[in-house]
């Protein structure tokens, strides 16, 4: 069964960190293009950072660009996205996922993990 797992959400202060990992089984982890993206309250899903299969490419939303990276480790099964210096507009559920094929076709129709909650307040 194909599953995405992700964690470390939580509340955090203007200005602290967090960072969440999302964990990957079922499939071959590596042949996969992984997303971030994120809902905010009473919006719809939003693409925060892409990341390419071996991980050497990345790319970013530019509401995040320069605060969140994101990262991924093959041998472990796991896509990270470490977010510094966050927002009050941070506040949203963040949803790790697979690209539907083995070749980029984007996030749109990709596998979505449950998310887990950021919640940016002071």
């Amino acid at each position: 069964e194909v599953q995405l797992v992700e964690s470390g959400g939580g509340l955090v202060q203007p200005g602290g960190s967090l960072r969440l990992s999302c964990a990957a089984s079922g499939f071959t982890f590596s042949s996969y293009w992984m997303y971030w993206v994120r809902q905010a309250p009473g919006k719809g899903l939003e693409w925060v950072s892409s990341i390419n299969r071996g991980g050497g490419a990345t790319d970013y939303a530019d509401s995040v660009k320069g605060r969140f990276t994101i990262s991924r480790d093959n041998a472990k099964n796991t896509v990270d996205l470490q977010m510094n210096s966050l927002k009050v507009e941070d506040t949203a559920v963040y949803y790790c996922v697979r690209d539907r094929a083995t070749y980029p076709t984007g996030w749109v129709d990709g596998l979505r993990g449950q998310g887990t909650q950021v919640t940016v307040s002071s």
